[in-house]
């Protein structure tokens, strides 16, 4: 029996980048591009007619950014993986587009076998980013405070979006400790914020990245 087909969806406002994507995975045994959209709205017309597993989008387009389209598709269609394929490899960009829903992150310019590393990867329940972006945040990045392995475990949460009370039900805590484990992550990594959270914990993959 033939596997399921992994259908995709090309989001990008330049006819050259989609034609280009659309040659380099329609030879691909078991995909199979349904949709393409130019910008962010025609993008969410298209998925109310169609039912794609991965939507791979830009980040610059008109209208919604990628950005806040990802957001969107995370919150009405749950179902469907999201990588953001861009030029820009800027920490702040990789770590927004992950708190907003997305599943991968990979630059234009890397290999044909990278960015389909990166479907089967979201197809299976990954996330993944490619070796471009892993160099962008290393570079950013500075010295680990010691963390204990729980606040580890309650800041790799806070990097996937949870809220306290659903890292309180995940890890078999009150609440109140949670919240407590929050400050002290806070406190000895001089954060402020749950976004420099998030930034911190994907900086140093400790979100299984």
């Amino acid at each position: 029996m033939e596997a399921s087909r992994v259908k995709l969806m090309l989001v990008d406002d330049h006819p050259l980048v989609r034609d280009g994507l659309r040659l380099r995975l329609a030879t691909v045994p078991g995909f199979e591009i349904i949709a393409e959209a130019d910008d962010g709205i025609a993008a969410l017309a298209a998925l109310e007619r169609q039912e794609p597993d991965v939507v791979l989008m830009d980040i610059a387009m008109p209208g919604a950014n990628g950005i806040e389209l990802v957001k969107k598709l995370h919150e009405r269609y749950p179902q469907v993986q999201v990588i953001m394929l861009t030029m820009h490899d800027q920490p702040q960009y990789v770590v927004e587009a992950f708190r907003q829903g997305a599943r991968g992150y990979v630059l234009k310019d890397s290999p044909a076998q990278e960015i389909v590393a990166a479907i089967h990867a979201v197809m299976a329940g990954k996330r993944y980013y490619s070796a471009g972006v892993a160099d962008a945040l290393a570079a950013g990045a500075t010295p680990a405070p010691l963390l204990t392995q729980r606040e580890q475990e309650v800041l790799t949460l806070i990097a996937e979006g949870r809220s306290s009370k659903e890292i309180a039900s995940s890890l078999n805590l009150s609440v109140r400790t949670v919240e407590t484990h929050r400050l002290n992550i806070k406190r000895k990594c001089e954060l402020e914020g749950a976004s420099a959270l998030v930034k911190f914990a994907v900086e140093r993959k400790w979100t299984g990245l």
